[in-house]
């Protein structure tokens, strides 16, 4: 008996499809997502990129064009049943496939609807008050778009309530850091849940005298933004409690620069100008105190000016 030798290539000869093979699969391939059957089209689609080859690149590019679509549809229909996890595995495998296929505008469109199918997820964890793993599907949609400041501030939010409270100021100056003409709404309703926060975290540490625990919470703030004015004013309070009058001289005026209102700078010069009447240095006292233009403690900085000029 003779023996039979077949190389390699002769084997893949034997189950390469034709050009006429390969439309012939990609009509019905449309046929089945002409009847919603998503998952049956995508089956053929991929089976004609499998067997891509000289001659069928026209067929192939329509397949690879209409791939992601059926992953996207397939996603947004267990998104519809709050099949979240399937939902979110569908529509990645579509920004994946479009991505590798060069499709920036698919990968674009899926990764919106992926942060939705994340926002929508998250919200029920968050209206369970369940924040930290409302946070961590939020997270999820964050990454997926970042330009979504409805998921943003919700994330931010749930950081904050599940006691994280320096991820969610990051979150937050993050937002205030967006363009203000596209996103003034949600940049401004950033700067208000920062305070907030702030102030309630502040506020918690203050009662226990925790002074450096609220250095230590505004250090942190600042190795990821070292320009945070929110920051640079909580650490100089902080200071100020502690009667670190020297600190909050070596810090006083690179917190009042960086606040945006005119507010905010008095009270950095206000704290300034008590840290150096502290330590007797009567003319730079008197400098500061005139910094104090607006809030609460401008009439008590004309007093102190008073004062100290007899």
């Amino acid at each position: 008996m003779k023996k039979l030798f077949v190389t390699l290539a002769a084997l893949m000869a034997t189950v390469s499809l034709s050009a006429q093979d390969l439309s012939a699969l990609f009509n019905e391939g449309a046929s089945a997502y002409q009847n919603k059957d998503f998952a049956g089209a995508a089956a053929k689609f991929e089976e004609i990129i499998a067997q891509d080859s000289e001659g069928t690149e026209e067929v192939t590019a329509k397949a690879k064009q209409y791939l992601p679509i059926c992953y996207q549809n397939m996603g947004q229909k267990a998104a519809s049943q709050q099949k979240f996890d399937e939902a979110a595995a569908q529509l990645t495998k579509a920004a994946e496939l479009a991505e590798q296929f060069g499709d920036a505008a698919r990968v674009m469109k899926v990764n919106g609807v992926l942060a939705k199918v994340y926002q929508v997820h998250g919200g029920i964890a968050y209206n369970n008050k369940d924040y930290a793993t409302a946070a961590e599907i939020f997270a999820k949609g964050y990454a997926a778009n970042p330009r979504n400041t409805d998921m943003a501030l919700n994330l931010a939010m749930s950081y904050c309530e599940s006691g994280d409270y320096v991820k969610g100021i990051e979150v937050y100056e993050n937002i205030a850091a967006m363009n203000p003409e596209k996103y003034g709404e949600a940049i401004a309703k950033a700067q208000e849940m920062m305070t907030l926060y702030t102030n309630n975290q502040v506020a918690k540490m203050q009662a226990a005298n925790d002074f450096d625990g609220i250095i230590k919470m505004a250090d942190e703030m600042l190795e990821k933004n070292p320009a945070s004015a929110l920051a640079l004013s909580v650490r100089l309070q902080a200071y100020n409690g502690k009667k670190d009058y020297a600190k909050v001289i070596e810090l006083g005026e690179a917190a009042a620069e960086a606040q945006t209102t005119p507010e905010d700078k008095s009270q950095m010069y206000y704290l300034l100008g008590a840290a150096y009447n502290a330590k007797e240095m009567k003319p730079q006292a008197i400098a500061a105190f005139k910094q104090v233009t607006a809030g609460p403690n401008a009439e008590n900085a004309k007093i102190a000016i008073a004062e100290l000029s007899k």
